[in-house]
């Protein structure tokens, strides 16, 4: 696969500040764009966590909460069909549609280490520390006849430190992720184990 890296660190024109696409816009976008059905359920699983984490954590607004959610939904939105152009086709779209460059750069910089585009805000944190997590969770998820029903934080826990479970997930990044936005790990297991089995 070539190189994800974006080569830039700016995203977006600071004069569309607050612009957001309908739900109505990134449902069709979607629709369009994935196919994937795991991947779709990814996508919505860390846009909730997006949205719950905004709005209980840093206790925004239902405004400034669609915007961290907005960014969860579409982070993959182009790995369906095009991977090898993953992350810089969704950027141009939503430039296109002059959408607030917070998102995007929330969006570009959910793997540091692939975009080559450091994790600035919040928001920016937030994504890059869900993402693998979540799909670790999940994955834990299926294989427990109850799903996320009674799961445990040292379950989650067990199945991170064996290397062969999930073994596309990056526990490099997850902890990375952690650092870089001040984290215990233990108190994000636990936020996506509450939230996570909301999502279907």
């Amino acid at each position: 696969m070539p190189s994800l890296d974006l080569g830039r660190q700016t995203f977006g024109d600071i004069t569309n500040v607050n612009n957001v696409l309908s739900r109505e816009e990134v449902a069709q976008l979607l629709a369009d764009w994935v196919k994937n059905e795991r991947l779709l359920l990814h996508m919505k699983q860390v846009s909730y966590l997006m949205k719950q984490w905004a709005l209980e954590r840093e206790e925004l607004s239902s405004d400034e909460a669609w915007k961290w959610e907005m960014a969860g939904v579409l982070h993959d939105a182009d790995w369906d069909q095009w991977p090898e152009q993953h992350c810089k086709l969704i950027i141009e779209e939503l430039e296109r549609r002059n959408v607030d460059p917070e998102i995007i750069h929330a969006i570009a910089s959910h793997g540091p280490f692939y975009f080559g585009v450091e994790p600035i805000t919040k928001m920016d944190k937030m994504l890059y520390a869900l993402d693998e997590l979540s799909g670790l969770i999940h994955a834990y998820s299926l294989m427990r006849p109850e799903g996320y029903t009674g799961m445990e934080l040292k379950g989650v826990k067990k199945r991170l430190k064996e290397k062969t479970f999930a073994a596309n997930v990056s526990r490099s990044d997850i902890q990375d992720a952690c650092d870089r936005a001040n984290l215990h790990l233990d108190d994000l297991i636990q936020f996506i184990i509450n939230h996570q089995g909301n999502v279907s």
